[in-house]
């Protein structure tokens, strides 16, 4: 693992030594600021529901906009052979620009703590209910951040890499939505809304830690994460 952990500190580095992070971070804030304070006051109850049910339309974006250079810009820049020429194993590299992806992901969430205090100030919320609602929104980060390291893995465009992980994302986010539910035959109901990340997330946010739900992001970040994998073998190979 010290392979990985010196690519998880290689790309946060690379991170903060760049505009990127701190204009990601601004961004996440000031969004998520105002849409707490939006719905909060208008709502009248010490509770962060509406917050987390706008935060994964938040992260649809913001989350391929991070993990569009991952890969992408390595190939543009011509470092992605040296990379795999280095005594690292390819499930390692991938590893761990992930790790640090989601480490990063998480540090910004949990900058956006002060919403907390101000529910817990003016209120008695559920403390259940915001942890789950937290632990949900970072697996959900973590799913998306999958699918945004594969994209940026199959292009050197990072637009195209942002547009495409932007409607892989949309695609499992509204597959479980209700709308969708409701205009497919029967039998492929419990499918689709097993495969829905949303579903899953609205699960966890509502306090309830189920092992299904657990399992189901799991596999699908494994998934993602091995197509991936399966990338850079096949390049390496090539």
């Amino acid at each position: 693992m010290n392979h990985v952990s010196a690519i998880i500190k290689k790309e946060l580095r690379t991170y903060f030594n760049s505009p990127i992070a701190y204009i990601f971070i601004i961004v996440f804030l000031a969004l998520s600021g105002w849409f707490f304070l939006r719905y909060y006051f208008v709502a009248g109850q010490a509770q962060m529901r509406d917050y987390f049910n706008i935060l994964p339309w938040m992260f649809l974006f913001l989350i391929p906009a991070v993990s569009m250079r991952l890969w992408a810009e390595e190939k543009k820049s011509g470092t992605l052979e040296v990379l795999l020429t280095l005594p690292v194993k390819d499930w390692e590299v991938t590893l761990g620009k992930f790790l640090s992806s989601l480490i990063f992901i998480g540090i910004s969430l949990a900058l956006t703590f002060p919403l907390v205090i101000i529910v817990a100030a003016t209120g008695n919320p559920d403390g259940g209910v915001i942890i789950g609602s937290y632990l949900g929104s970072l697996f959900f980060a973590a799913s998306l951040l999958s699918v945004g390291l594969f994209v940026s893995s199959v292009t050197q465009n990072q637009i195209v890499a942002f547009i495409v992980a932007v409607v892989v994302s949309f695609v499992f986010l509204m597959i479980g939505n209700t709308g969708v539910l409701l205009s497919v035959p029967d039998f492929l109901v419990p499918l689709f809304r097993f495969l829905g990340l949303g579903t899953h997330f609205n699960s966890i946010a509502r306090g309830v830690i189920d092992s299904r739900d657990i399992i189901y992001y799991l596999s699908f970040i494994f998934f993602f994460l091995y197509l991936n994998i399966y990338v850079l073998e096949k390049r390496k190979w090539k």
